[in-house]
């Protein structure tokens, strides 16, 4: 891989980094109930928890809140909610959250958060964590015939997967998108696509990215490559082609769309809605285009003759009643 100057955009990665774990050495210990997953469907680091929440079956410990696909400078808000406040944390910002936790709470109000009930407190945001923690840590509230999505003897070939395609793509399209200098998008956009033509290569001969199951690695990939054609070619001018152009990934990433779990929890028109609606610094009219077709998710991929199981000796989380694929906002949070 060739080396680039470093773009502009430089994302604030400064967390409430307390973790919850299954002793509670951080005062945090796992317990059914106390916590509540505060997300939004048309955040791509939101969305990872709310996969890997859903695979691991974890939905009878840990709640859900739901913010709305839009917000302004000052927070997220629960605006889909009955009188726009979250049922279970009575507050209209994730904001009154944050403040709860660290009183005039200097940075940025992210989704995904973990708000503990009793007291109405952010715990942690710390996105990356969160869900190798409901791996690791929460693993006593695995459904019956949960995978593995981060296996021992395989997380040095996942924390090193993860590393890069954090570095190249999950944060490389943001730094095309917001790039401030010809030069800082130009070493974005081919830093970007020169990791894209790298997994594809890779992805050529294995159906996954580590090992022949999902794993933790293709839940953090398969979020920014289901936004890629909505918004990213677009919007963050990624535009060397689609993801429906280039045929190894777009196979991948129908495979996943088309697993439970992952096109379940999905919602084209909210995660359309914020990128063009909020980020009026790219797109100052707030005009929400209506492209592209997006009913190629649901055709063969036929990446079934690489091999593999998608659950390993697992099984599927069941089927979610009402949801459709791609639209999983019109149905309850659950």
């Amino acid at each position: 891989m060739a080396s680039y100057v470093e773009p502009s955009y430089q994302r604030d990665t400064r967390y409430l980094t307390a973790r919850i774990t299954a002793d509670g050495r951080d005062g945090w210990p796992v317990t059914a109930g106390r916590y509540r997953l505060v997300v939004a469907r048309a955040c791509p680091w939101a969305t990872r928890t709310i996969i890997v929440r859903r695979l691991l079956g974890l939905e009878s410990a840990l709640s859900l809140g739901v913010c709305g696909p839009t917000h302004d400078a000052d927070s997220w808000t629960f605006d889909l909610d009955p009188g726009g406040v979250d049922p279970v944390l009575g507050i209209p910002l994730l904001k009154d959250a944050y403040e709860r936790a660290q009183p005039g709470y200097p940075r940025g109000i992210t989704v995904p958060a973990i708000v503990d009930v009793a007291s109405g407190a952010v715990v942690t945001n710390d996105f990356a964590q969160i869900t190798l923690d409901f791996s690791t840590e929460w693993s006593a509230w695995h459904r019956p015939g949960a995978p593995q999505l981060y296996p021992e003897d395989r997380r040095a070939e996942i924390d090193a997967i993860n590393q890069v395609v954090y570095a190249d793509v999950n944060n490389g399209v943001y730094r095309c998108g917001f790039a401030g200098t010809q030069d800082a998008y130009e070493g974005a956009y081919h830093r970007l696509f020169d990791r894209l033509d790298w997994l594809s290569e890779r992805l050529a001969r294995q159906r996954f990215l580590v090992g022949d199951t999902i794993t933790e690695a293709d839940v953090r990939l398969w979020v920014t490559l289901v936004r890629f054609d909505p918004v990213y070619h677009g919007h963050f001018k990624c535009n060397r082609h689609q993801l429906s152009a280039m045929p190894v990934l777009w196979a991948y990433a129908r495979d996943l769309y088309q697993t439970p779990g992952f096109g379940d929890v999905t919602d084209f028109a909210q995660i359309k809605s914020h990128y063009y609606e909020v980020h009026r610094d790219v797109n100052p009219t707030g005009i929400v285009p209506l492209g592209p077709d997006l009913s190629g998710w649901d055709e063969p991929h036929g990446r079934e003759a690489l091999g593999g199981r998608p659950f390993g000796d697992g099984t599927p989380p069941d089927p979610l009643p009402g949801v459709v694929p791609g639209r999983a906002g019109e149905a309850p949070a659950g």
